[in-house]
């Protein structure tokens, strides 16, 4: 996720002499350097990463966050901003590892069509962070997707809606494109179809406003094909198991993310 922010924020336009990645690899920190020319990538350097920086964003798995954050703890500061995008990690994981300082620390769900502009980010914020530290990092992921805030007891909920759910999309994408061919359509044109399909009808529902359900209905006539067909995964109760999905993602995320703390205190 970390390279799919970074990816995204490059493509809308920050200037790259303002970006410092650090890798766990030399290998690594080539592939970077290749991907995008002029980007300075520091391997295992992470201190020396955070020496003046504005912001900080922990791009690592969670149970590296905590190792990572006590060895960078001796150069922070309080005029620094922490952004961890380390999903089911509570942000009091960061805040007791920071020698004492009073650091505003963010919390980030973006999710990973970041990487075309057009990602889903949920951020949430502690005591620490001010009105301007919170448009500060706003407008940054606002280069890459809409923004909302949240409580953190509602980011597992995001993780499993925004999250996880371009996985559930393609998933969707897919079957339509099993569907044209089933019916006759060639692949490419199956694909093209679908595709435009679930962008215009996203597309429609954030330019008009309007609930789901009544653009839905202005897509019904009687008797047609349509009715015929939300008959068909009613009866099978797509709307059901995507809710259940949601459901399961976000107790499952609860779930992994205390057993994660547990763990760090034991």
């Amino acid at each position: 996720m970390g390279a799919a922010l970074l990816g995204g924020l490059l493509k809308a336009g920050h200037e790259i002499g303002q970006i410092v990645c650090t890798t766990g690899s030399e290998e690594r920190a080539g592939i970077l350097r290749e991907r995008h020319p002029g980007l300075r990538v520091l391997p295992k350097g992470n201190c020396e990463a955070v020496r003046g920086a504005d912001l900080i964003v922990l791009g690592v798995k969670p149970y590296a966050v905590p190792k990572l954050v006590d060895e960078i703890a001796q150069e922070l500061n309080e005029s620094q901003v922490i952004i961890s995008l380390a999903a089911a990690l509570p942000m009091a994981v960061i805040e007791r590892r920071v020698n004492g300082l009073q650091m505003p620390v963010l919390r980030a769900m973006p999710n990973i069509p970041v990487l075309v502009e057009e990602g889903a980010i949920a951020l949430c914020a502690n005591e620490f962070a001010t009105l301007a530290h919170r448009d500060m990092v706003e407008q940054l992921f606002r280069a890459v997707g809409v923004v909302v805030f949240v409580e953190e007891d509602m980011m597992d909920a995001v993780t499993a809606l925004s999250g996880s759910g371009p996985a559930y999309v393609y998933m969707v994408i897919e079957a339509f494109i099993a569907g044209g061919l089933k019916m006759g359509l060639s692949r490419e044109i199956a694909t093209r179809l679908a595709e435009q399909t679930v962008l215009g009808a996203a597309k429609h529902v954030r330019q008009s406003g309007a609930h789901p359900a009544i653009l839905r209905d202005e897509v019904i006539t009687p008797g047609g094909t349509t009715i015929v067909a939300i008959h068909e995964l009613e009866r099978h109760g797509l709307r059901s198991m995507l809710i259940s999905a949601i459901e399961t993602a976000t107790k499952h995320a609860r779930d992994r993310s205390a057993a994660f703390v547990q763990k760090l205190e034991s």
